[in-house]
């Protein structure tokens, strides 16, 4: 099984070229939704979180709003939530690879928005990274509610910049020329990687 790491900075399209994947047979590992499982109603993270953080958990979920509030008062706090969630997804992660194999899958990809800040990139057999051109990505960000400038520049900060994850890319897709060529050069990524000819170039040496 070929495992494709998926990542990019917010308002790159990294959702929508997910879904093309999907459209070509990828079984696709979504680690935000992992991180909602965790966080709902008897979800594995709601009573560390609530040990943690007690004003973030009502009614037995974690609300991710007043999460994101307990955060802002304490810059360590980050820390701890990580030390809590990480494993847990990880383990999601683990799990739902598992079952991949299990089923033949030949192709999955994890779409990770912080591939490379968590060193998943380790894992995988290529990183696939979702990129556009900055314009077109603050006019995507901008028109999302409650979204503004200063929010989106916060978000920017705890993310490698596009022009790293570019740089320690496998496969890019550009978004920035339409949904269409999108799709062509996800298409051109799963024929590439599914080619029996194909070397992971992260596996090589290993």
């Amino acid at each position: 099984m070929i495992i494709l790491g998926l990542t990019g900075s917010i308002g790159m399209g990294k959702s929508t070229t997910a879904g093309f994947f999907a459209e070509n047979g990828a079984m696709i590992w979504n680690a935000d939704e992992a991180v909602h499982r965790l966080y709902a109603k008897g979800g594995a993270a709601v009573d560390m979180i609530a040990e943690a953080f007690p004003t973030a958990v009502v009614d037995d979920a974690v609300d991710r709003h007043l999460l994101a509030a307990a955060l802002g008062q304490d810059p360590e706090a980050f820390g701890t939530l990580e030390m809590i969630v990480h494993p847990l997804v990880g383990m999601d992660r683990a799990n739902a690879l598992a079952r991949a194999r299990e089923d033949g899958t030949k192709l999955t990809v994890l779409d990770i928005p912080l591939l490379f800040e968590t060193g998943g990139d380790a894992h995988v057999d290529a990183v696939v990274v979702v990129s556009a051109p900055a314009d077109i990505q603050a006019q995507r960000v901008l028109k999302r509610p409650g979204m503004t400038q200063e929010r989106l520049d916060a978000i920017l900060l705890r993310q490698l910049s596009d022009g790293e994850k570019r740089q320690r890319a496998d496969f890019i897709i550009n978004t920035g020329e339409g949904l269409e060529r999108a799709r062509q050069q996800v298409e051109a990524v799963v024929k590439t990687v599914l080619d029996p000819a194909w070397t992971s170039p992260r596996r090589m040496g290993q």
